[in-house]
């Protein structure tokens, strides 16, 4: 299969690392090996990068890189929240630099039998790790109508939640649901005609929550976003893509904790606790894409970019 992807902010992403030759540098999220090939480039000629992804599909597309870049790359099978063990077993203990682009491959969301899109019929999958026994389809027959709202509602950011949950567990009592098309079709049906009648699919939200619980991917994306840091050497960046404010929250949540300092009660005239900074933020703001960006590749709408450096002050 031709894995045809569009990399999200590409340039913004590595320059916020500074690659350079001789660096370390890993691809948390290989994909369509956007990232990891501009971090090569970057990196010439002695620069290493290690990448990872549970794809079959990704691993495969990432062999074309290797022979243009041979000895420079390594990839690795496994969940990015794994990293720090996976490199440890590799003999690397420290890196410069590591890059997150937590959206889904277009190639995933293509591929009907994957079960992530709503506009094309496939099975309800929407496993990132086809190996994991969990699937779309047992969350959404088998999971309590509240448990539903609450994943909708809390994951989804769906105002229509309950309602949704509702209409779910109303179909699946006459007989299991079995596709994509069917779930979004339901999902339409419970969604008020004044509220479809503009913005995305008005079963984009309820999607998005079912694949965040099948992949656990906010607890995976703390995990590796910690690992990550632990990992990294002093004066080695984090460079994190994300694509809903969920995920945008929680980078952000970890990274102003990496960079509080003292937190004394403002009248103790000199500091008690000894708390310094761990790092600092690289952006002063996130970085979103530019119009033309968006106009090649609509999908980069949500996207937003935030990068931390971590200082020499011992690890946590």
């Amino acid at each position: 299969m031709e894995f045809a992807h569009e990399t999200v902010l590409l340039e913004e992403a590595v320059e916020a690392l500074r690659p350079r030759s001789g660096g370390v540098y890993v691809d948390a999220t290989l994909g369509g090996g956007g990232h990891t090939a501009r971090l090569l480039e970057r990196s010439a000629p002695d620069g290493i990068v290690m990448a990872f992804d549970q794809d079959e599909t990704a691993i495969e597309h990432a062999k074309s890189l290797k022979q243009k870049f041979p000895g420079r790359l390594t990839v690795v099978k496994a969940n990015f929240a794994e990293m720090e063990e996976h490199l440890r077993a590799l003999g690397v203990t420290a890196v410069d630099g590591v890059l997150f682009d937590l959206g889904v491959s277009s190639p995933q969301f293509d591929v009907p039998e994957r079960g992530f899109s709503y506009w094309h019929e496939g099975p309800l999958d929407m496993r990132m790790d086809r190996r994991q026994p969990l699937t779309a389809r047992e969350v959404v027959n088998e999971w309590d109508e509240r448990e539903l709202a609450r994943i909708i509602r809390e994951y989804g950011e769906e105002r229509f939640a309950t309602a949704i949950a509702r209409a779910i567990a109303r179909a699946r009592s006459k007989r299991p649901i079995e596709t994509t098309t069917e779930l979004a079709e339901i999902v339409k049906g419970a969604i008020p005609a004044a509220a479809r009648r503009a913005g995305p699919h008005p079963a984009r939200r309820t999607f998005q929550a079912i694949r965040i619980a099948v992949n656990d991917e906010l607890g995976v994306l703390e995990r590796g976003v910690e690992a990550a840091f632990r990992i990294l050497r002093p004066g080695g960046r984090l460079s994190v893509i994300t694509f809903h404010s969920l995920e945008d929250r929680a980078v952000k949540r970890l990274f102003q904790t990496w960079a509080q300092g003292c937190v004394c009660p403002p009248e103790f005239p000199v500091c008690q606790c000894g708390r310094k900074p761990l790092g600092r933020m690289v952006l002063r703001k996130p970085v979103t894409p530019s119009s033309e960006e968006l106009e090649r590749n609509p999908r980069a709408r949500s996207a937003k970019l935030r990068a931390f450096e971590k200082l020499d002050h011992g690890e946590r």
